[in-house]
């Protein structure tokens, strides 16, 4: 007698994950998820399926859009797969490097005597170049989407 893989309730998988599981039926309808349904319509997510959350969870706290995670796990999108992940290289490069900067602004105001820092020539080189309107920076959460125009 062959036994059928272990799976696990909508709520098993929300919980082990800390997740609400409006999430998961979010991530089903776009297609990122596709669990199994058992005789009464209810899901059931296997092995594979709870690797797949980890993965869209993972990629989300590296900054991807369920659009570019969506070209990852789907077979359809391969020749777009470079593409995404040059993408998104780029701009964790981008977001590092504003990091560095951040990094060197606080521990500059950190040993600085001045009370207001946009009065203290150190730290106001580092700002020259927005104020120079060479540099624009982007404040949204993950800077500009792949599908940015």
């Amino acid at each position: 007698m062959k036994s059928s893989p272990a799976t696990s309730a909508i709520g098993d998988v929300a919980h082990r994950f800390g997740l609400e599981t409006h999430v998961l039926r979010h991530w089903e309808d776009v297609g990122l998820l596709h669990p199994e349904r058992d005789s009464a319509g209810r899901r059931r997510y296997g092995d594979d399926d709870v690797v797949r959350v980890a993965v869209i969870l993972r990629s989300k706290a590296a900054g991807m859009s369920l659009e570019q995670i969506q070209v990852l796990l789907d077979d359809d999108h391969g020749p777009e797969r470079h593409r995404v992940l040059q993408e998104h290289l780029a701009d964790l490069d981008r977001r590092m490097e504003e990091m560095r900067v951040s990094r060197e602004m606080t521990l500059h105001a950190f040993a600085c005597e001045a009370h207001d820092i946009a009065r203290c020539p150190g730290f106001r080189a580092m700002v020259d170049d927005v104020l120079a309107g060479t540099r624009r920076l982007d404040l949204s959460p993950a800077g500009p989407g792949p599908f940015a125009s």
